[in-house]
């Protein structure tokens, strides 16, 4: 029998092309009836609504301005919602980008309940989180926690799987002093003070 052998297919970046298919207006493209957006709850979901913004940065300090986020979390119960219609008063996942023009992305839901993991044990309020970007081969995955919540990120088993105190900072959005409902969680791709990234 003669085989083959079939060359590796180039690996390719996210690009600037994920916007247009996923982040329309992003784009500057006209937006579809049905749109997974940055709006994860209406004014009608239960729990303590939340705004949340960020910048994506690159190893030199510069704003990337057409990152792509995908975020997945539980609702104020701690229940994760596999239905996914944009109708729903509470979507567990939802997508944004940063915006060419300020670098920035924002995400409207409920604050997360904690949620036990595998083996039972609480975790802390968090939201998960994708990153596509350009230059970036292969999604990078990390989490988002709450300054307000001390008490639960000392106790979190994934926060504590990190051995540096310091580095778990890089996983806390902090409470904005003028505006109770709003975080803000910047993301740091390499270099000083670099997002802690998982494997999952």
């Amino acid at each position: 029998m003669n085989k083959q052998l079939l060359a590796e297919t180039p690996s390719q970046t996210a690009g600037p092309y994920v916007h247009i298919g996923l982040a329309l207006a992003a784009a500057g493209n006209p937006e579809r009836d049905l749109e997974i957006g940055n709006r994860l709850a209406t004014s009608a979901a239960p729990g303590q609504h939340i705004r949340l913004v960020g910048r994506v940065i690159d190893g030199n300090g510069h704003l990337i301005r057409d990152a792509y986020l995908e975020f997945w979390q539980a609702d104020s119960k701690g229940v994760y919602h596999g239905d996914y219609r944009c109708e729903n008063d509470f979507n567990s996942f939802g997508r944004s980008a940063t915006a060419f023009q300020n670098g920035e992305w924002e995400l409207f839901t409920v604050k997360p309940g904690q949620i036990n993991n595998a083996a039972g044990v609480p975790m802390a309020p968090h939201i998960n989180v994708l990153l596509f970007a350009r230059g970036i081969n292969i999604h990078l995955q990390t989490r988002i926690y709450f300054s307000d919540e001390a008490q639960a990120n000392a106790e979190d088993p994934v926060l504590k799987l990190i051995e540096q105190p310091e580095r778990r900072l890089t996983l806390v959005a902090q409470r904005c002093e003028d505006d109770e409902a709003t975080y803000r969680f910047d993301i740091r791709v390499q270099g000083e003070q670099e997002t802690v990234f998982f494997d999952y």
